[in-house]
């Protein structure tokens, strides 16, 4: 597979013969306004500029859309992603809101989805903990699967928890994306992975290569990559724990 990290948590991933855009976040930078309620209101989002045109990500056979939270699915994303194009969303509600927003050919991938021999599974998610879920509402990750791939589970805006744990008992992945940066309000926990959230998923999944992403491109995310290497380097997790930059692109 070929996976390209474009920024926060949007991917392209090139699995099984197939091109999946995941989560797109196509906005200019500085753009849009700190999320209300989050540490440094001064900042504008997203604070780093995509690695290239949004263009250049739209050739792809499917989108994949984890939530719509705005960094997830924007405006820009609805302004130029073809009306035509084939996306999936978590459940049936977000499915209503995206075709009202002009999209035609809008499914589910709350059961299991066939494109070609690649097979996607839902997986849950926990977005933070206790009753900020109330606000962040529900969230989904998803697992791909080929015979003549490795197995890949893109965790989504999860904190570690019991759907997560579910999921690597269920699947036991090759590889797995997890969304970090420790997202913050004012008020609750993080609502994204910290660095001893991923540091629990490589316990229950110690044979798996992690990737973090969701990183630095936000004003609420308080987790940096510097940060988070140098705690992989006390734990010794350096050769399984990956920090792309943006932009860049990993083959397995």
């Amino acid at each position: 597979m070929n996976i390209h990290h474009i920024r926060n948590a949007t991917l392209l991933l090139e699995y099984g013969g197939h091109s999946f855009l995941i989560d797109p976040f196509f906005a200019d930078q500085g753009s849009m306004p700190a999320f209300p309620n989050t540490p440094n209101q001064e900042l504008s989002n997203p604070l780093v500029p995509l690695p290239d045109k949004a263009s250049e990500y739209l050739e792809v056979d499917a989108v994949f859309i984890t939530h719509l939270h705005p960094d997830h699915f924007d405006e820009k994303a609805k302004e130029i992603l073809p009306t035509d194009i084939k996306i999936f969303v978590q459940n049936q509600e977000d499915l209503k809101t995206v075709k009202q927003e002009g999209f035609s050919n809008v499914h589910s991938f709350e059961k299991q989805v066939h494109i070609g021999d690649v097979t996607i599974n839902q997986t849950n998610g926990q977005h933070g903990r206790g009753d900020i879920t109330k606000m962040t509402g529900p969230v989904s990750g998803m697992v791909f699967k080929h015979q003549e791939e490795q197995s890949l589970y893109i965790a989504g805006d999860t904190v570690w928890c019991e759907d997560v744990e579910k999921a690597l008992t269920a699947h036991s992945p090759d590889l797995i994306i997890v969304n970090s940066g420790a997202a913050q309000f004012l008020e609750g926990g993080p609502i994204t992975m910290t660095a001893e959230d991923i540091y629990n998923t490589h316990q229950a999944a110690p044979n798996s290569n992690i990737i973090v992403v969701h990183m630095e491109s936000l004003n609420h995310c308080l987790l940096s990559r510097k940060t988070l290497h140098s705690f992989l380097e006390e734990n010794q997790l350096t050769s399984q724990v990956i920090i792309p930059n943006d932009g860049e692109r990993l083959s397995f």
